[in-house]
């Protein structure tokens, strides 16, 4: 757990597109089309977060962690929300993103559903614990890959030129992903009470996350990529194979610092490896929370509660 009196709670957000371009990086298509991606994945992923820990919620014994839990779900709800205005965003400028919602939808509601792997058949009280056990381990492994790239975000300068609100949209999400890093983790242990049994099960489940995470990267982005009519170059990249995007990658991340590298990535796996982890340390707290005290899209809705009789509440 975090701290002892900090409490993780949703904060109220509005961001405004009409201004944004596509290609919010500067000079950067290929970076900007892989956080764009991302809002096509995170809605349908985070969504099912909250699904997951509202059932697993009934099976916590400690009050903090519960609570702690509760407030990682409207965390979650929240950024969803706000990365549907980004899919409407994407729609808005002619990008048709049916395909990969399509896709994101098959693995998050069939593949990671109720029903192991989307089977119907497969049922049993053990069968349904052992599988929300497992959908905890996932959740927990995609956060810490959300959390380290949180706060690679707050370390960088590199958005400081980018379009104010997208850069304000991941800035915002990615602090709180920081904020809540340790609960996903926090509560895989604590319903998988056996040590040897966590840090084995944590290490089998991160063989299949990292690579996943890798490709669904890289599937969503060059299948915006395919669609950029601006820039030829990123075009006839996405239409090549998935090694050569990879590579491509790599030398643009490392080269502009526009987005983590996927030898950062790989760096945090092996952090993760170690039977001393815990992902209290590979984030600051209080750097998030000082980000969020300033994010202009917080920021509106504390200025607009300022101005508003103390009858009136927003909803």
């Amino acid at each position: 757990m975090i701290t002892e009196n900090h409490q993780i709670k949703a904060r109220k957000v509005y961001f405004d597109f009409s201004e944004s371009s596509v290609c919010w990086m500067p000079e950067d298509p290929l970076c900007s089309h892989i956080a764009n991606g991302i809002n096509m994945l995170l809605p349908a992923g985070e969504f099912w977060f909250c699904r997951v820990f509202n059932k697993a919620i009934p099976l916590i014994t400690d009050t903090k962690l519960k609570e702690e839990v509760i407030g990682f779900v409207r965390q979650e709800a929240a950024h969803a929300r706000a990365h549907e205005k980004a899919q409407d965003f994407l729609r808005e400028n002619g990008y048709d993103i049916q395909d990969p919602l399509n896709r994101a939808h098959l693995i998050f509601n069939v593949l990671l559903g109720d029903k192991p792997l989307g089977i119907p058949f497969l049922k049993g009280e053990k069968l349904d614990e052992y599988w929300l056990l497992f959908r905890v381990g996932v959740i927990a492994a995609i956060e810490h890959f959300t959390g380290t790239i949180g706060q690679w975000t707050l370390d960088s300068k590199s958005w400081d030129k980018a379009d104010p609100a997208m850069a304000d949209l991941f800035r915002w999400h990615l602090a709180e992903e920081v904020e809540h890093r340790c609960v996903a983790y926090d509560l895989f242990e604590h319903l998988l009470t056996n040590k040897l049994g966590f840090y084995v099960s944590r290490q089998v489940i991160m063989m299949a996350i990292f690579p996943l995470f890798i490709y669904f990267l890289a599937d969503f982005a060059r299948s915006l990529g395919k669609q950029d009519l601006e820039h030829q170059d990123i075009q006839k990249l996405m239409r090549r194979g998935f090694f050569t995007f990879i590579r491509e990658f790599e030398k643009t991340a490392i080269k502009t610092d526009n987005l983590p590298s996927i030898s950062y990535l790989w760096k945090a796996t092996l952090r993760w490896v170690s039977p001393k982890f815990n992902p209290i340390h590979e984030g600051d707290t209080e750097q998030a929370l000082a980000y969020m005290a300033r994010s202009p899209a917080v920021q509106y809705f504390e200025k607009v509660a300022q101005h508003m009789p103390k009858t009136t509440t927003l909803s």
